[in-house]
């Protein structure tokens, strides 16, 4: 009933059917873990920006460069106020509003970008309050640069002189006359006048779209496996049931509808033939 499967034909499929499940599978686990891994990247950044809040604040230079370990924690520097810019179009607390960044001048020449605060309404450089004259130490969350078009940073060119779309030493450097770190802090108490911005998660550790979109490719992937075993064995059903018809005599003449035999099929043309006949 089954030699069939022996077939050239069917060593085909069934070779196919053999490579495609497994590869289904693997594909739809790999998605399962990558979607895992970005749970466990949430709550590791969960745990961290809590952690955070608490640790105590070390020195720029001991977290450097930024990565997911050292984004959030709370650092200190020591410099000197210099050239103070505007970051337009940034909301906190559903407000629109705009940061306050001035460049801190340190020791070794470069400057750190300080995001000092926010304040509501359109980016104008009268409502910014002038920042501290002399020596300074600040203290606030280390951020990594920022990438334009990205976790709500404006992806939108042509600014006023003294705005800038994102905080990254790439968008400052033509804007600052010294080197800029790789990198920025937002203090944990703003100035005068201001609210502080709180730290952002680091890159690529939420729960996003492409979280759910690697969820989405596991259900797809194992349901592709489901298919194929599905079709493979409706193959077999229906390669059983010709079997079993032909054993029959139900498909004995080629081209006779099923369940008619030749002897019958003979008889109908006849009397086809009889009734197209005319009447004398």
């Amino acid at each position: 009933m089954y030699r069939f499967l022996l077939t050239p034909r069917w060593w085909g499929i069934n070779v196919f059917v053999l490579l495609a499940i497994p590869f289904c599978i693997f594909m739809g686990s790999w998605q399962l873990s990558r979607f895992e891994d970005r749970v466990q990247d949430h709550r590791d950044a969960g745990e961290q920006a809590t952690a955070a809040k608490t640790d105590p604040a070390r020195p720029l230079a001991e977290l450097l460069p930024v990565d997911k370990e050292t984004s959030g924690k709370q650092t200190t520097a020591t410099g000197r106020y210099g050239k103070q810019l505007l970051v337009p179009d940034r909301e906190l607390d559903d407000k629109r509003g705009f940061y306050v960044l001035t460049l801190l001048r340190t020791d070794d020449g470069r400057a750190l970008p300080v995001v000092r605060g926010w304040l509501p309404g359109d980016a104008d450089p009268a409502k910014a309050p002038a920042a501290p004259t002399g020596e300074v130490t600040v203290a606030g969350a280390l951020q990594a640069s920022e990438t334009p078009g990205s976790n709500g940073v404006p992806a939108a060119g042509g600014l006023p002189a003294g705005q800038t779309g994102a905080i990254s030493s790439a968008a400052l450097v033509n804007l600052v006359p010294y080197d800029v770190y790789d990198a920025w802090v937002t203090l944990a108490k703003a100035d005068a006048g201001m609210k502080a911005v709180p730290a952002a998660a680091p890159a690529d550790t939420g729960l996003d779209l492409k979280a759910f979109q690697n969820l989405g490719y596991t259900g797809e992937w194992f349901v592709f496996a489901g298919f194929v075993v599905f079709m493979w064995f409706r193959l077999i059903r229906r390669e059983v049931e010709f079997a079993q018809d032909a054993e029959l005599g139900l498909v004995e003449g080629e081209g006779a509808p099923a369940g008619q035999d030749s002897d019958t099929a003979t008889d109908t043309a006849d009397s086809t033939k009889v009734s197209a006949s005319p009447t004398a």
